[in-house]
């Protein structure tokens, strides 16, 4: 089962515009294609940074004299690094366009944890605000 992270725009009323779930933990799709990942979730500066760095670091390895290991290993250490924080900065975007954090759910994909969030938040009794 995979954990998501359950975000509702304030003030929202439209569940396909205004709701959000984002996986907890490690990314595959920003760690193989960052730049496209980060464009396709509407995060241009972390595009920007996600396609300028690895040519700076190709550049400056290659500077330094390193052989083509070494260049390899630290492309692949800064995937990893892309693929560790990706869903954290996502969640951090969502946040900057209006989103709250509202809770999390649990299912075989976002549908199955969407449904069960959505059930059990329709099951729990609402408080009278006053």
């Amino acid at each position: 089962m995979r954990v998501y992270s359950i975000h509702v725009r304030r003030h929202g009323l439209d569940l396909d515009r205004d709701l959000a779930l984002v996986k907890e933990g490690f990314s595959w799709p920003a760690f193989l294609f960052a730049g496209i990942w980060a464009l396709w979730n509407r995060m241009w500066l972390w595009a920007a940074v996600f396609l300028a760095v690895p040519p700076v670091i190709g550049v400056t390895m290659r500077g330094l004299g390193a052989d083509p290991l070494a260049q390899s290993v630290v492309g692949f250490g800064w995937a990893l690094i892309v693929g560790l924080v990706a869903n954290d900065l996502k969640r951090a975007a969502l946040e900057r366009r209006g989103f709250v954090e509202t809770g999390v759910a649990a299912g075989r994909g976002a549908d199955e944890a969407l449904y069960g969030y959505l059930g059990d938040t329709a099951a729990e009794p609402q408080k009278a605000v006053t």
